[in-house]
């Protein structure tokens, strides 16, 4: 079982949750029944879970189908280290200000950082475990 995927997974979960509650408060609070009704901090907000949801499920694909091809717990538990932090620095650093901040500079290179390691080292397992026909 993928406990660490597991682990990480549940973290993104919660993250994506406390991501979500400040737009639900806000639409209510301002009455924005839907898109963003003009309201520059609402947008914000909405940039910030949607950057999370584009990024986090294939980041977390990535790090299962790791831990489940036998890579080393300690490698499995860096990535997915690195994805959460990179995530908790990109939203609060875009959560913060729509201009550049070393938060969002951070969780971006965080971010793609490792989606673009765990991809590579990915590759090189898939090669290594192909069966090729003959």
């Amino acid at each position: 079982m993928p406990t660490i995927t597991l682990l990480f997974a549940s973290l993104h979960a919660l993250l994506l949750l406390a991501l979500v509650v400040p737009i639900v408060r806000h639409r209510r609070r301002h009455r924005i029944g839907i898109g963003d009704g003009g309201d520059t901090l609402l947008q914000r907000r909405m940039r910030v879970q949607a950057n999370f949801v584009e990024y986090v499920p294939m980041a977390l694909l990535l790090l299962g189908l790791l831990e489940l091809s036998g890579l080393a717990p300690l490698w499995t538990w860096i990535f997915g280290a690195t994805l959460l932090a990179g995530r908790i620095l990109h939203a609060v650093g875009l959560g913060a200000s729509a201009g550049v901040t070393a938060g969002r500079f951070l969780g971006t290179l965080a971010t793609w950082g490792v989606i673009a390691a765990m991809a590579v080292v990915g590759v090189l397992r898939a090669i290594e475990g192909l069966q090729l026909p003959g």
